[in-house]
């Protein structure tokens, strides 16, 4: 079982930035395959970005140059490093950890881009 915390989401400009955080606790960190989702409202869920237990991440063509996933093993988060921020940005925005076909959801932390 593995419990997922997100924070700093907020309000912010177009093109500005903000940092994610997600903190894992319940099982080997390292282990997991880490991701950020989003939904808007009336979207589906979608996939942000993923970084592998060895580091190698993958970004939706959307947030390309723009976001950086990036993970601590020795304090159990990753991090979204979201740059130029864009009002199509909006949404909330879950922290995931997936291992061996079993995935884990945090509560989600709401970003809003508005002037």
């Amino acid at each position: 079982q593995v419990q997922l915390v997100e924070s700093g989401g907020g309000l912010v400009q177009p093109g500005g930035s903000l940092r994610l955080s997600c903190v894992a606790s319940g099982s080997i960190f390292s282990r997991y395959t880490m991701g950020w989702y989003r939904q808007a409202p009336g979207n589906q869920r979608e996939l942000v970005a993923t970084i592998t237990r060895g580091g190698s991440e993958n970004y939706a063509d959307s947030v390309k140059g723009r976001f950086t996933i990036s993970r601590d093993n020795a304090k159990n988060t990753v991090f979204l490093q979201m740059n130029n921020l864009k009002p199509e940005d909006t949404a909330a925005y879950y922290c995931n950890a997936a291992l061996g076909g079993v995935s884990f959801w945090g509560q989600g932390t709401h970003v809003t881009v508005s002037s």
